[in-house]
């Protein structure tokens, strides 16, 4: 088997608080990633915690990116909606509208999107909901960042024809379906519990481009970047586990 060596970011939802209820432990993780995807107050977030954790990216020099969702507070966004394409164009525009507008307040880049959740589910699988999503980065000339897959090429097309570039990501603690897609969370063993089973899965694709899928089949995918989740008591000492199994 070949093994290369692929310069990986390690980017993390972030930003995900709401008033007086936290989420997170972005201030512990932030130090630890280089891409920080920060809620736009559709399925978290509100304009003060967006601007703070703009705030704590400046300061640990984070990649900053908008994170935009279904609007469903209730369902931190997981839930899939029903919105016509012009809709879910317009959603995004006007999520990412006000993170950019949030980061040019502080003389700050914003670097890329990434949806959340169930909209991100949806974007890949039905071309459509891709397509509208690519038509509202595009207002923004920055890239769109997809799950990485053992055939990208359609989405590549499309994202093409709207001259949007594409990031493609793998998950550091998500099981894969033989297709390629993630686990769905509604299906058992859909999340990695064990953290030598999270740091398997981060070595293979790092240093292998492959995964092993939760039936056994190993799926090609090169990934530019690897998704962490810092919403757990252990997600610090796991990240710093995570950067340091891609540098050696």
């Amino acid at each position: 088997m070949t093994i290369t060596n692929r310069a990986i970011k390690l980017n993390c939802d972030m930003g995900e608080s709401f008033g007086v209820w936290t989420m997170g432990a972005d201030e512990q993780v932030m130090p630890y990633v280089d891409m920080a995807n920060i809620a736009c107050g559709f399925h978290a977030s509100d304009p003060h915690v967006m601007s703070k954790t703009i705030d704590l990216a400046i300061q640990n020099d984070v990649m900053i990116g908008a994170h935009p969702g279904y609007p469903d507070l209730q369902g931190f966004g997981r839930r899939s909606l029903h919105f016509s394409d012009d809709e879910i164009c317009e959603l995004l525009i006007y999520q990412i509208g006000a993170l950019k507008a949030l980061c040019e307040s502080k003389n700050a880049e914003l670097s890329y999107v990434k949806p959340h959740g169930a909209l991100y589910n949806d974007m890949m699988q039905d071309k459509a909901i891709f397509r509208a999503i690519v038509d509202a980065v595009s207002c923004f000339n920055v890239p769109l960042m997809i799950l990485a897959s053992s055939n990208n090429q359609d989405y590549l097309d499309i994202a093409d024809r709207f001259d949007v570039p594409l990031l493609f990501e793998a998950f550091a603690d998500r099981t894969y379906l033989a297709n390629g897609q993630l686990t769905p969370r509604s299906m058992p063993n859909s999340v990695l519990t064990s953290e030598e089973a999270i740091l398997s899965q981060v070595q293979q694709i790092a240093r292998y481009g492959k995964v092993t899928s939760a039936d056994g089949f190993i799926i090609p995918i090169e990934a530019d970047t690897l998704c962490v989740h810092g919403d757990n008591p252990h997600a610090t000492l796991l990240i710093e586990k995570i950067r340091n199994c891609l540098l050696n």
